[in-house]
């Protein structure tokens, strides 16, 4: 009997589509103008297609009064807000390419963002949770050359921005987006890697465009779906999956608030009648919990998405019992694949929901190798997960060594995932070549915060790894070796990074050493300083970090 090899090819009965953002995002207005198009709670906003395009429409004759060619960079900083969504598709009718900043992004972060990407324009919030949007860019303002302004929401520079619109006309707008080609770059995504600072997939139109559109097919998105977006902008969950999967349908974008809020996203669904959730695991759990859950109507529910993390089989029963998520589905991906590779259908079992990610998406070729010699492996054995097609980006920004060291010559995508086919083409995922820590849906790169510690005047030496977490799935720990006579505590090496480096980066655990555990050969043996932390922590009962 022939051996079936570990690997798949999507659906192509849909034409992949052959247009830029802003061509399908008008094919849309002009089918659905008068349909509501953008919901965002916190700001009061309710716009139908009509008057999201005219504002759309009236941000990009601004950007281009002000000079932004063809892929000059405009970063923006914010959490989400109805001025992400206007940046968003006015950066994409006239191609400028967007550049997303984390809002957790501290300044040491945003300068190195700004710098690689060489972004001549920061749109930006002024202010969010903790992080004081301005006085970190004075902070930095000098040190980011190529930034030629910058431009705070709800402020008189936006005001003025917004007023250069007359100057310029909607012709000469719809003259540059004629002038775009679907393969022209649009997006940078900083993303976080196993080693130095984090690199920056570039996304093109018919990256992003195709998997939002493809993404929101397998949901069975019409234009009477309302889709509940409280997952970051920032991140391809929010913008693509979420913004994009809805406009490529004509349906409604629901914004709870500016962050993750469990009630806010309740009281979403209840009153705006959403028929679309998304979300982590934990965000689920949260919403779950809440002590009033049982008094939200969610009966308008059907489906959405749960990616980030793997899902507990009783949260996902819930979730499809209490929530009335029958048609919830499971997503995998990665930015540098625009994001979704693999998904679950509406009709999956829930053990196939939470025990795989799914099968191959439309036009998206997948396999599992052998990481070593790149031989396809037998469906059943365990491998490394890679990808290739219309969805694998255009590269890293700037950084050709890095995105040859990522795909192939044969166009493979190797994204350092270990994962198992089984025999109907559900993919498992079952741990990570690499030492990425995933944190609550967020990528960690441990060498980033090794590189930042190094600095601390008491550190000599430091190794970062994850460690289990009930909540998060999985926390960062911190050993250190200090310099002699020297000694450091948790707190101040938490208070030495705040304000620093983002949030979920910041060790929640510290452990001081003596030496670390080596190869022969000097390697430093991270798992065996995972299996140390687990000991001397008492975390023993919080699963794998494979």
């Amino acid at each position: 009997m022939d051996v079936q090899l570990a690997t798949a090819v999507g659906a192509t009965d849909t034409a992949l589509l052959e247009t830029t953002i802003d061509e399908n995002f008008r094919a849309t207005v002009a089918a659905h103008g008068d349909r509501e198009a953008l919901v965002v709670r916190h700001q009061g906003i309710r716009w139908t297609y009509d008057e999201l395009d005219t504002r759309v429409d009236e941000l990009a004759r601004a950007l281009l009064a002000g000079g932004l060619e063809v892929g000059d960079r405009v970063a923006i900083w914010s959490p989400n807000r109805y001025e992400w969504v206007l940046t968003q598709y006015a950066t994409a009718r006239i191609g400028a390419i967007m550049v997303c900043v984390n809002p957790a992004y501290r300044t040491s972060e945003l300068e190195f963002a700004l710098n690689q990407s060489g972004s001549r324009l920061l749109l930006a919030a002024q202010e969010f949770k903790t992080s004081d949007y301005r006085a970190m860019w004075a902070e930095v303002a000098d040190a980011c050359p190529t930034v030629e302004r910058a431009v705070f929401f709800d402020s008189p520079e936006w005001a003025e921005l917004l007023g250069r619109a007359d100057s310029v006309t909607s012709e000469a707008v719809s003259v540059r987006s004629a002038s775009l080609a679907n393969t022209d770059p649009i997006n940078i995504q900083y993303t976080s890697g196993t080693t130095g600072l984090p690199k920056g997939a570039t996304l093109t139109h018919r990256n992003i465009l195709n998997n939002g559109f493809f993404v929101g097919e397998t949901l069975g998105y019409t234009e009477h779906d309302r889709v509940c977006i409280p997952v970051p902008f920032y991140h391809c969950f929010g913008m693509v999956m979420g913004n994009l999967g809805s406009t490529t349908h004509g349906s409604t974008m629901v914004i709870p608030n500016d962050a993750f809020e469990p009630v806010s996203v309740l009281r979403a669904v209840s009153e705006e009648r959403c028929t679309s959730l998304y979300g982590v695991p934990t965000m689920f759990i949260a919403e779950l919990a809440v002590d009033d859950f049982d008094s939200y109507d969610l009966s308008s529910l059907r489906t959405g998405i749960m990616a980030g993390s793997p899902c507990p089989v009783e949260v996902m029963r819930q979730v499809i019992d209490r929530m009335n998520m029958s048609e919830v589905t499971i997503a995998y991906g990665m930015t540098e694949t625009s994001p979704v590779s693999t998904q679950t259908g509406k009709d999956d079992s829930i053990n196939k929901r939470v025990s795989t990610v799914g099968r191959v998406l439309p036009h998206v070729e997948i396999r599992v190798a052998e990481p070593e010699t790149g031989e396809t492996v037998a469906r059943g054995v365990s491998g490394e997960f890679q990808t290739r097609g219309y969805s694998v980006m255009r590269g890293y920004w700037n950084e050709p060594e890095k995105t040859a060291a990522a795909i192939d010559a044969d166009g493979w995508m190797h994204t350092g995932d270990l994962a198992v086919m089984d025999d109907e083409g559900y993919v498992n995922i079952t741990g990570r070549i690499k030492d990425l820590i995933i944190r609550g849906g967020e990528n960690v790169s441990p060498r980033e915060i090794e590189e930042y510690l190094y600095t601390h005047p008491d550190i000599a030496d430091v190794q970062v790894v994850g460690v289990p977490d009930e909540r998060f799935g999985e926390e960062i720990c911190a050993f250190v070796q200090t310099h002699a006579g020297a000694s450091v505590e948790t707190d101040s090496v938490r208070s030495f990074c705040s304000g620093r480096i983002a949030h979920f980066k910041v060790p929640r655990y510290v452990i001081a050493v003596e030496e670390f555990p080596m190869t022969v050969t000097g390697k430093i043996q991270k798992y065996l300083l995972r299996e140390m932390a687990v000991e001397q922590l008492g975390l023993e009962g919080f699963g794998s970090t494979a």
